[in-house]
């Protein structure tokens, strides 16, 4: 009973970092325009044209995600144990995890998904969300923190400006080379814990299944920008659309 509270008081401060940071990112969303777009260098008042879209269905579903976790923590008494075991952010733990967290967050939107591939940026962040916060280990919260901020920090100090965001794929790599690093060795620790539980084992599939779907609908569904189109994966997937998918769509 003890561990699931603590559990349900680790879920409520999380829960309420991640919806302050989703307010934070759909307040800045909300400057983009979302009735006037450019789709093909045309102007465009369609909504599915707009940049502002993916922001929106991203930071909406990890609103609408923290807060049913934050209503699962208060329900299960996470709140009132958190507030009167530890008191508001006096638990070094509980605040190493959250600022842990939101570290994570601000490397994929700053560092990452700007520079890197979108479905390898966002592969190696979910699992590192999984595999770090899935059992509140320090340990394991700090390696996925770490496997997320390398990269991210790379790609920062490589390629800073915008026009350099589509240089060679060297970003890409780094990311691609954290993600399987990171996968391997949360599974091997995982294993010898002997805590593989069904949702680690498929927390590699679901990390890349998840956006890879998000991006191909976005792209080719909604006609929709997506981030760095010349990324690694993106690029041969967008390719192979048009000149092998497309044409057997059109009978051709």
């Amino acid at each position: 009973m003890d561990d699931k509270l603590a559990l349900r008081a680790r879920d409520f401060w999380t829960s309420l970092v991640l919806i302050a940071v989703s307010l934070l990112f759909l307040w800045q969303t909300s400057e983009i325009p979302f009735f006037k777009a450019d789709a093909a260098g045309v102007d465009s008042g369609a909504w599915y044209n707009s940049a502002a879209l993916i922001p929106y269905c991203v930071f909406a579903a990890l609103l609408a995600i923290s807060t049913g976790l934050l209503f699962v923590a208060i329900k299960d008494g996470g709140a009132s144990h958190a507030l009167r075991t530890v008191g508001a952010f006096s638990d070094r733990f509980e605040l190493t995890r959250a600022a842990l967290v939101a570290g994570i967050i601000a490397f994929y939107i700053a560092g990452l998904v700007p520079r890197v591939d979108f479905i390898i940026a966002s592969a190696l962040t979910m699992s590192a969300l999984t595999f770090g916060f899935h059992e509140g280990s320090r340990a394991a919260m700090l390696r996925s923190f770490a496997f997320v901020a390398g990269p991210a920090l790379y790609a920062l100090a490589v390629h800073p400006t915008r026009d350099q965001w589509a240089k060679p794929h060297d970003d890409d790599w780094v990311s691609l080379i954290a993600f399987v690093a990171l996968c391997i060795v949360s599974l091997v620790i995982s294993h010898r814990q002997g805590q593989m539980s069904r949702s680690i084992k498929l927390t590699p599939l679901v990390s890349v299944l998840a956006p890879t779907i998000l991006v191909v609908a976005m792209a080719f569904g909604f006609r929709q920008n997506v981030p760095n189109r010349t990324g690694l994966l993106f690029s041969q997937i967008e390719y192979h659309y048009y000149v092998d998918v497309l044409p057997i769509l059109r009978g051709q």
